[in-house]
């Protein structure tokens, strides 16, 4: 005789036997279920309790980008399920493999004014027509019978050709309903057919290979899902057979050896001029893991166009190509094999930092530049370190001038570019693969999210909080400087003293002011050789200049009237 089972009790049961070892998520009255069923499995897979529920999808989202699993997040309705939706766009704009358990008020209920009630009925907003273009998949469960295969489906759907975050809408009665235990899994669905199905077509492989194998000098751009598919290798192999130079995009600058003397650089509005340079003397590119968005792609459309390029990636790109659709780790191994010996590569430039002008003469004592603090960072990072970097003009000089950890993710969210999303992000990180994690984030992206430091202290996850403070949003600053001829006030803010407010409220949190880049590397060196949390508050000028494409452009203009703007500059000033 089948023992039949609450729903969530099976549910937090087939989490851990599918990979599963934590879920983050705030809780509420129609999740509480969900979360007494996690209590009862606690050895095998943690709950996390965030303090926002951002922050909660951006923390699977983090565990999901270092682990290669896919991340759970969890929310109560109303509010709470609507506050995912930033996180959930973002991981479906990178492709990130997420399941979002949502619940949902009692079935009798709905329709009836019930409290929180997203069902659609009577006037109430539907949460499936919300969160249903920011998934790949997105179901209400109608009975706990349907639940198994409706599990199954969700998860095949995140982590299917196209990831992404798949959404199960739980009904607080559905969850207290009893189910009959039913394994099904999700990966072994029909794989065979569904590998099959997704390899690129062999005529498609064979242009690509004769195209690339007449190509003197090649420009590989390799983006995040080069890291998503665990292609690094395969990566590497083609670039050696075929003697390229490889650039990345901002959020994959992990996927390929920065030490390497064929890394050409970053791509893109904060990247390294050498690209644009690099591929205006290739006979051909080829895009690895990325459609190569806006982000990536600025400053260099005019070369771009007058070259032929082949894209290796799931979708087509954002640029004419010759698309080899398919898995990239596939794709790659399948044209290597088309490809001849290995060819040298010629010489570059190399990714040099580009230097931008100073505000003033020097900081005054206790504000350091970008560069300085920078270097005091890269001196200290162990190499099996994880570093999320957030938005703003600390972040643009982050992502130009920090090489890569050589063992660990550098990720950065390009999808929608959300302020804030590192705190969630690098504390999910950090849990998920107990590696020490960098936070690179400025002090407006601290005030919106930064209080999930209070998680990363519950949870003793091993992150170092790095906050780039220069009292202002500065890249709007920046941006309004340049082009409006002066910030708003607004942006401009009263001077805050981040870590003695940090001390103050966590006595028993790491905290250090970093007054120069000497203390700043000692901090982060004891942070390194401890346990738990640290956090470090770096003073910076709001008026520095960062490597940005945009402002770089308009300031040559400014300096030289005869300037004359490249094709792409005007048509990017918009970035940021």
């Amino acid at each position: 005789m089948t023992v039949r089972m609450r729903l969530v009790d099976y549910l937090a049961g087939e989490l851990p036997r599918l990979g599963v070892s934590h879920v983050f998520g705030v809780g509420g009255a129609n999740i509480e279920d969900f979360y007494a069923a996690l209590h009862a499995v606690r050895d095998r897979v943690r709950a996390v309790v965030c303090k926002h529920e951002f922050s909660a999808a951006t923390m699977a989202d983090g565990y999901a980008r270092t682990t290669g699993r896919f991340g759970v997040v969890t929310a109560t309705s109303g509010g709470g399920a609507v506050n995912l939706v930033p996180g959930l766009a973002e991981a479906y704009a990178s492709r990130v493999p997420l399941l979002a358990l949502v619940g949902q008020p009692p079935t009798l209920a709905e329709g009836r004014g019930a409290f929180q009630d997203t069902s659609g009925k009577a006037g109430s907003f539907a949460a499936q027509e919300l969160f249903a273009p920011v998934s790949r998949f997105c179901a209400r469960v109608e009975s706990a019978e349907a639940f198994p295969e409706l599990l199954a489906d969700a998860i095949a759907a995140a982590c299917g050709p196209v990831r992404g975050p798949a959404v199960l809408l739980l009904p607080k009665d559905i969850q207290r309903a009893r189910v009959a235990p039913r394994r099904v899994s999700p990966l072994a669905k029909d794989a065979a057919a569904a590998v099959a199905a997704r390899l690129p077509e062999s005529s498609r492989l064979e242009e690509a290979a004769d195209l690339l194998r007449r190509a003197r000098r090649v420009l590989v751009i390799a983006g995040e899902g080069v890291a998503a598919a665990d292609a690094r290798a395969e990566l590497a192999e083609v670039a050696t057979r075929l003697g390229a130079w490889v650039a990345v995009s901002p959020d994959a600058k992990d996927v390929f050896r920065n030490d390497d003397p064929r890394f050409a650089g970053v791509a893109g509005v904060m990247g390294h001029r050498n690209v644009q340079q690099c591929l205006r003397q290739a006979d051909a590119c080829l895009l690895v893991g990325t459609r190569i968005p806006d982000l990536a792609r600025a400053g260099l459309d005019e070369a771009l166009a007058a070259v032929p390029v082949v894209c290796v990636d799931p979708e087509p790109a954002y640029v004419p190509a010759l698309a080899v659709l398919g898995p990239v780790r596939e794709a790659l191994r399948a044209l290597a094999g088309r490809l001849g010996p290995p060819r040298s590569a010629p010489q570059h430039t190399g990714p040099v930092p580009t230097p931008t002008p100073s505000p003033r003469p020097a900081p005054h004592p206790g504000v350091l530049g970008h560069a300085a603090a920078i270097a005091a960072v890269e001196a200290a990072l162990p190499s099996d370190a994880h570093v999320f970097v957030d938005a703003g003009n600390a972040g643009a000089s982050v992502i130009h001038r920090l090489p890569a950890p050589t063992h660990g993710r550098f990720v950065v969210a390009v999808g929608m570019g959300g302020m804030g999303y590192t705190f969630g992000a690098g504390i999910g990180a950090a849990l998920g693969t107990g590696k020490r994690t960098y936070v690179l984030a400025g002090d407006g992206s601290f005030f919106m999210h930064g209080m999930e430091i209070h998680t990363a202290l519950e949870q003793r996850a091993p992150v170092t909080f790095v906050i780039f403070n220069n009292n202002a949003h500065a890249m709007c600053a920046t941006r309004e400087q340049l082009f409006l001829g002066g910030p708003h006030p607004s942006n401009l803010f009263h001077p805050a003293d981040l870590a003695a407010g940090m001390a103050a409220m966590f006595p028993t949190l790491r905290v250090t002011r970093a007054t120069d880049p000497d203390r700043l590397h000692q901090a982060l060196l004891h942070a390194n050789s401890s346990a738990g949390p640290a956090f470090v508050a770096v003073d910076l000028d709001p008026a520095e200049l960062p490597p940005f494409l945009p402002f770089l452009h308009t300031l040559d203009h400014a300096l030289d009237p005869q300037h004359q703007e490249s094709p792409d500059g005007p048509a990017h000033a918009h970035v940021g």
